[in-house]
């Protein structure tokens, strides 16, 4: 059984939870460069040492933010998947549940526009396969131990897809927002009859 939380554990979670709310519209709004902390800070109605309490520096909170942003994600992409027991019907269902996810503005500003900007491109790779490359091996091992996929190299196969998938979410993310959801159904169409190759 766990302790309850102490009154001052419990205002450090609210104050780091507010903080990143914060700078997520912040980072969406204005990009990461041209966001300071300071005016974070003040946006949040707190002081600069309460940032620096949680986060070492901009970029370390900024990571904070697209962590928090993607792991609300990929719940909902799993869920999306999930719900199907066929597995290549949970496929589409995770595919189209992302690529709607890139519609939208904050996720694609954030995740797909603004992150290898402030992470850097091997930083931001790495910490975006990080969260989908263990859901994509999951759906090909299900594919392949269903038959609906031949005996392809998972891992080798995972990768492909990500780079795909990827692809696809930074056509949509350079997209203007009015051209976002064209950009989506195309990409699923593309994407669906490349899977629809490949299935047995």
């Amino acid at each position: 059984m766990s302790r309850p939380r102490s009154r001052r554990e419990q205002y450090s979670e609210e104050t780091r939870e507010a903080l990143l709310t914060t700078a997520a519209a912040m980072f969406a709004e204005r990009g990461y460069a041209k966001t300071a902390l300071s005016e974070v800070a003040s946006a949040a109605q707190l002081t600069r040492g309460a940032v620096y309490h949680h986060f070492k520096d901009k970029q370390d909170l900024f990571r904070a933010v697209l962590e928090r942003t993607e792991t609300e994600s990929m719940a909902a992409i799993q869920e999306a998947y999930l719900v199907h027991e066929d597995p290549v019907a949970g496929a589409l269902a995770a595919m189209n549940a992302y690529l709607d996810r890139v519609v939208d503005s904050h996720y694609a500003e954030i995740v797909l526009r603004q992150g290898p900007i402030a992470l850097g491109w091997e930083d931001w790779k790495a910490c975006e396969e990080q969260f989908a490359a263990g859901l994509i091996e999951q759906i090909i091992t299900a594919l392949v131990s269903a038959g609906r996929l031949p005996p392809l190299p998972i891992a080798t196969t995972a990768s492909i897809t990500f780079s795909m998938l990827g692809g696809c979410g930074m056509a949509i993310a350079a997209a203007s927002p009015q051209d976002r959801a064209r950009v989506r159904d195309e990409s699923s169409e593309v994407l669906v009859r490349l899977i629809g190759g490949l299935l047995v």
